[in-house]
């Protein structure tokens, strides 16, 4: 007879073709928004001109060095963000999805249908963060 815990630890190693399937296909939908919003942000900051703002005085000029300033950094978290579902997408792929790179024992589906793009367990990543 198995206990509760041993069939919520079976069940949160294994993976059905269904639930990849389904993290798959959200991980997709993400990548298109992050290229949508990529897409978006890079062609406003194409369309500054330079010239703009020449009369201002230092406060706005300071105001929109900042907006600009927040926008690259939104993008840059963006395209980071789409290379790690990217990155997801392969790890399924190539039946690595769900284990952890550090000690290479489960992640957790827990923790990956919160977080999708995880690529350590609980233990290891906390374990990275107070490095």
């Amino acid at each position: 007879m198995t206990t509760r815990a041993t069939r919520t630890a079976t069940s949160e190693e294994t993976w059905s073709e269904g639930e990849l399937a389904e993290v798959r296909e959200r991980l997709r939908h993400e990548i298109e928004e992050l290229v949508a919003d990529i897409s978006r942000a890079e062609e406003q900051l194409a369309s500054g001109d330079a010239s703009e703002g020449a009369g201002d005085d230092p406060a706005d000029a300071g105001a929109k060095t900042y907006e600009r300033e927040r926008e690259i950094a939104l993008t840059l978290n963006a395209r980071d963000l789409l290379a790690q579902n990217e990155r997801a997408i392969a790890r399924i792929a190539a039946g690595t999805y769900g284990v952890c790179e550090s000690c290479h024992k489960p992640i957790g589906k827990e923790r990956l249908q919160a977080f999708p793009r995880a690529t350590l367990c609980v233990a290891c990543k906390q374990r990275e963060e107070r490095r």
